[in-house]
């Protein structure tokens, strides 16, 4: 939505004092400081909220390390933003036989690409990701390119790829924080979450009368209450890798345990730590009515102004929040439904948690003339009843 300068803007910091009473409970052990840093077996750990990406908790989280088969996490969310999950794909003769993980691939067999997905994010197969990478990228090289401009685009600054399986390679490095960030845009697609969330799958193995069997090798998900997914991951380069999430209660996160030989232990120690910490604090939802602003020379003489999406920040158990507005005093007529014209935001000393635009539910029309001659012609019958009486 394209934002227009208005004069007059004002910024409004109100106390959520409608909190304090549920939130009060908790303070004795509240962590005023906001501080993330945590101990871990890993070499490499963080903990993010998905909504907004903050990091809750972390360590080492920007050191660049191998990943193994996590990247195809990336490897899956390039498929889904550049392909169609109805794709026929055929296989070419560099996805066959492929080393390491496998769901055995034939050089010009036709699978899905919704098949493929599941057979790179359950079974983790390594053919399947250059079987994905050819069909979108047409090489290898080119489609390793493109991950690495798309987690460029993420905001992920430790990041190359350069194969999209994850096999050890000089050079093929990402961080636990640029991890975590291609894994919360990826949870952001509803056929992703389906998929990693899937602990027992079945795809077509052509020439053969009988289907492929995939088993998630993600644990969590039958151990950890409300687990989402996403990615686990080996080599004896990387060490044992984990992406992982859950939602509890309002409260998603998304994490990454990088080089941890106890990964699934320690992915439930450190959502388990954050969903003590954390708790999901909603101020609006999407849609919601923030104020109700005045129209200058318009139809009507005010309008109604919404959050144009959900506005909404993790905080730590026992703090209170503010919100800050942004918003004109009044509104000239000619705006169209929809025009954004101020924000809000969630706010912690001093710091902005999260925001939202603010926008107008209606069209504000001009009380222009011919607004005037309408409206005298539409009351005249009226007007000359009076004057009879």
């Amino acid at each position: 939505m394209k934002k227009l300068p208005l004069r007059g803007m004002r910024r409004v910091a109100l106390v959520l004092f409608c909190t304090v009473l549920t939130l009060l409970n908790g303070s004795a052990r509240a962590q005023k400081n906001g501080n993330t840093t945590m101990n871990t077996s890993a070499k490499a750990a963080v903990l993010i909220e998905r909504n907004t990406g903050m990091v809750l908790l972390c360590c080492n989280e920007n050191q660049a390390l191998p990943m193994a088969s996590t990247t195809k996490v990336m490897t899956a969310l390039m498929a889904l933003e550049k392909g169609s999950l109805e794709d026929k794909v055929t296989v070419g003769r560099n996805a066959y036989g492929v080393p390491g993980t496998s769901i055995y691939l034939s050089e010009g067999e036709q699978i899905s690409l919704r098949d493929l997905l599941y057979g790179l994010m359950l079974a983790s197969g390594n053919d399947a990701a250059v079987a994905i990478a050819e069909h979108i990228g047409g090489t290898v090289d080119c489609f390793c390119q493109m991950m690495t401009a798309r987690a460029a685009e993420l905001g992920c600054e430790n990041t190359v790829f350069i194969n999209p399986n994850g096999l050890p390679v000089q050079g093929h490095h990402t961080t636990a924080l640029d991890l975590a960030l291609i894994a919360r845009e990826a949870m952001s697609h509803e056929e992703f979450r389906e998929i990693v969330s899937t602990r027992r799958a079945s795809i077509p193995w052509e020439g053969r009368g009988y289907h492929r069997i995939l088993n998630n090798k993600n644990r969590l998900l039958s151990d950890y209450s409300g687990a989402t997914g996403i990615k686990t991951g080996y080599t004896k380069a990387a060490g044992r890798c984990l992406v992982f999430g859950a939602q509890r209660e309002g409260l998603e996160v998304i994490g990454v345990v990088l080089n941890c030989s106890d990964w699934f232990n320690e992915a439930a120690r450190i959502m388990d730590l954050g969903f003590e910490r954390y708790e999901y604090f909603t101020a609006y939802t999407a849609g919601e009515m923030v104020r109700v602003l005045p129209v200058e020379n318009g139809t009507q003489e005010t309008v109604a102004v919404t959050v144009a999406r959900e506005l909404g920040a993790p905080v730590l158990k026992g703090q209170i929040p503010t919100l800050e507005y942004d918003l004109p005093e009044t509104l000239p007529a000619g705006m169209p439904q929809g025009q954004e014209i101020g924000e809000a935001r969630v706010m912690l000393e001093g710091r902005t948690l999260a925001s939202a635009p603010l926008v107008i539910c209606d069209e504000l029309g001009v009380r222009d003339y011919g607004y005037e001659l309408n409206r005298f012609i539409r009351l005249w019958p009226m007007a000359t009843e009076s004057v009879g009486e």
